[in-house]
Formats: C-alpha cells, structure tokens, sequence
C-alpha cells in the first residue's frame, strides 16, 4: 500500500492528467478535508493559483437520516462549469444521490470538457490501496475485458453461494471502459477500473449479494457476507429481496419503492482492478474488485445509452464469481482466467 499522498498524486497526474494553468475545483466535506487537501497540494503544484476548493457543510447540514439531503449550491455548479478537471471527495449521505450526486454529474456531461474524478466514500484506506493501484495494468486489464464483451449478446454468472443468472445485451446499449483516465465531459469514479453496461435484460435469475452494498448501505451496513441479501430477478427487474437482517430488508424493498424504475437492473459491471486484492466495506473501491457488481436504478444514460432514468442507484459487490461470455471463462471463482 501506498500514502495518500501517493494516492492524490496518481489521481491528478496520472488519471486527469491535469496542466498548466488549467482550472481546478475540488468538491469535500469535513469528514474528508485532509483528502481534498493532498489532491489540492498536488494540483497546486502543476496548475497554481488556479484551484478552488468547497465545502459541503458550508451549504447546509447532511443529516445522516436524510431527512433533508443537501441540494447542488448553485455557486459549485457554476464554478464547475468554468474548470477544466473537478474531485468530488466527500462522504456519501442518505437522500443525497438524487438532490446533489446526480445533478452534480449532469453539470460534467452538459459541460463538455470537464474532466470529472468522482470519489464519494473516499477514505484514506482507498486513497493508500485503489489510488496506488498500477494503473497501466488497470487500463491493459481493462480494454481487454471490454474486447471480449463488447459483443456479446449474453453473459452468465454463478457464485458459490447461489447466485445465478444470464444477463442480455443488446447492440444499441453501449460497454464504457473504465480505465483511471478522466476524459472531457465525462467521470470516473476513483479509484478506478471497471467494464460496465446497462443490461438489455435478465429474464430470470437469483444474484446472491455477498459482498457489499452501495449508496448509504455501505457505510450504515459496511460487508454483508454474515448477512447475504438475495435478488430474485424477472423481466430486468428485482422482484423479492430476502435477507436474514430483517432492518436491511425492510430498508432495501423501501428503497426499491421509490420511483418506478428504482427495482430495474441499470448496470452491469466487471471490476478490473487488481490492486484491489480484498473487500474492505466501501463500495467506491470494492465494486472495482475484480469480478461482477449489478445495480438497480440509474442506468447512466449518457454513458449507456440507455432510454429510461432512476432518481436512485444501488451497487451490489457479488464474491467468487465465474464469468461465462457465451462459452468463453473469461473469470472462475474470482480470478481472470
């Protein structure tokens, strides 16, 4: 493992690629202020004078309850607008993915040239593991499992502990190659290193989650292996969850209720960062674990082309899993073959 230092630098040298005198805004609040800190001495040293850096809390309170999730100040969103490279490097809080993570990302895609390095859940474990990561390895990695699916027409996935399904792919919805590098208009989340699409559809299937849960239940819940919570999926959409923590059930069917696409499969995805050698409760770096995460909600539309939205979108880490592309192993039991 690495130093956060190492990890800030790695993210604005090697992943933006940032230059001289090129504009840059650094998104954090208090709890990860000596994060945004380091990416702020690092970009500094390339582009000064010409960093911004903003403060979450000092918009107003994030209740943990998500009571009252903190909307995207205007203010950021301009400042956004005007940069060239941006870090959102903030903890991930209740209600938030809707009213400010989601708006947030749309400012990227509708600016055009802005280079964006999403890392909500950032913690200095990731930024010393993820971030420190070989990131040519993770590219390499990368464009090659995207060679290999970006044609399929079907993938199936078994686990050891009951996962298994066959997810359809149509031509119309496009593979995205997530490799580190931040491209204009565009973000990355960092750490980076994964292969992913919306689904055209899963006819039926059981995804057996063994591994974590993202948006705010990776942190409230952290891993769910003595808690595995089970999909049974119809038609592309999850349509009983089954979890022996009845609070975490409960708290996922709600979830699954909050807009009529909440419970439909929107993402499909293979980690391919191999630095990451292990799970450790934070979904921005495990679902680059290399293997399978699914999400319900968001398709990401602008990357997937995908013809439907979600105001939510919840990862799922998926352990131990073997990667069938239409009769070609490309994974067996968590390792790339």
């Amino acid at each position: 493992m690495g130093t956060i230092e190492q990890g800030a630098t790695q993210a604005v040298r090697n992943c933006a690629r940032l230059q001289g005198g090129e504009k840059v805004v650094i998104i954090t609040d208090r709890e990860t202020e000596h994060i945004a800190a380091a990416l702020r001495h690092a970009a500094e040293g390339i582009s000064a004078g010409r960093v911004e850096t903003f403060v979450l809390e000092d918009f107003g309170e994030r209740p943990d309850d998500g009571s009252r999730p903190l909307e995207l100040p205007e203010v950021i969103a301009v400042a956004l607008r005007a940069a060239d490279v941006s870090f959102f490097a903030a903890t991930g809080k209740k209600g938030e993915v809707g009213s400010l993570r989601l708006p947030l990302i749309e400012v990227v895609y509708d600016t055009e040239k802005l280079r964006h390095g999403h890392m909500p859940g950032i913690s200095d474990e990731l930024m010393r593991m993820g971030m420190c990561a070989d990131y040519e390895e993770v590219q390499r990695i990368s464009n090659a499992v995207g060679a290999i699916v970006r044609e399929a027409k079907e993938i199936t996935v078994t686990t050891p502990s009951g996962t298994e399904f066959t997810a359809e792919f149509s031509p119309s919805l496009n593979w995205v190659v997530c490799d580190g590098v931040l491209r204009a208009g565009k973000l990355a989340n960092l750490p980076d290193g994964e292969v992913f699409t919306c689904p055209y559809d899963i006819k039926e299937g059981v995804i057996v989650i063994d591994g974590i849960l993202g948006d705010y239940f990776s942190e409230k819940y952290g891993l769910v292996e003595d808690t595995p919570v089970t999909w049974e999926v119809r038609d592309g959409r999850v349509r009983k969850v089954s979890c022996a923590h009845e609070g975490l059930q409960t708290e996922l069917e709600e979830y699954m209720a909050k807009d009529e696409n909440a419970n439909r499969i929107g993402e499909f995805a293979i980690g391919t960062n191999t630095g990451v050698d292990r799970l450790v409760g934070n979904m921005l770096q495990d679902e680059k674990f290399p293997g399978i995460h699914v999400a319900v909600g968001e398709p990401i539309p602008k990357e997937t082309g995908a013809d439907w939205t979600s105001d939510v979108h919840l990862d799922a880490v998926l352990k131990n899993v073997t990667i069938d592309v239409e009769g070609q192993v490309i994974m067996r039991d968590g390792r790339f073959t």
